[in-house]
């Protein structure tokens, strides 16, 4: 394998550069990439993302797997060495909330694969916690079941980078290299 740990966490806030600092830490890796997106298309400005999304990487070398929920099984079908950016653990979390599914067996599940991986996953999330208390039931829940699953990967993790305004700050590990 190449200089990426086993599991990197990349955590900021929404538009704070993390996901470009993700892919980023992939492309180095030289390795078969893939990008395991989970985020679905449920109005024309989500589509619009997502289209742009795809046409960023065409021709990169990704190898694009969309899976909205089943992150275990995506997880496990993925080439041995293969280098993977999941993108992103809030989505995911969304997707479940809004099917009504066990948070918990599914973060056990996730945490399970996660461990099974043969090459380096980098995991990009968002920080919930530095926003005011949400005004509704639905809101609240999402903010602490993100800030708990933000922690459990974080403590899986053996690197976790804050990314705030496109400046990645090491908070766990040390980054491969000269990526900072």
């Amino acid at each position: 394998m190449g200089k990426l740990p086993s599991l990197t966490l990349v955590i900021g806030g929404a538009a704070s550069g993390k996901s470009d600092f993700a892919e980023h830490l992939v492309i180095k890796e030289r390795a078969t990439r893939v990008y395991l997106a989970t985020g679905q298309a449920f109005d024309d400005e989500m589509a619009d993302k997502i289209a742009r999304h795809k046409r960023a990487r065409a021709g990169d070398g990704w190898q694009t797997v969309e899976e909205p929920t089943n992150l275990k099984g995506a997880l496990s079908s993925l080439p041995a060495g293969a280098a993977t950016l999941l993108d992103c653990a809030t989505m995911w979390l969304t997707n479940l909330i809004m099917d009504g599914a066990d948070i918990a067996v599914e973060t056990g599940e996730l945490l399970a694969a996660l461990s099974q991986v043969r090459g380096p996953v980098v995991i990009v999330s968002n920080e919930t916690g530095h926003g005011i208390v949400p005004d509704n039931k639905l809101a609240r829940r999402f903010r602490q079941e993100q800030g708990q699953l933000n922690r459990q990967l974080a403590a899986q993790a053996d690197l976790v980078v804050q990314v705030t305004v496109g400046l990645p700050r090491v908070l766990k590990g040390a980054l491969p290299g000269d990526d900072i």
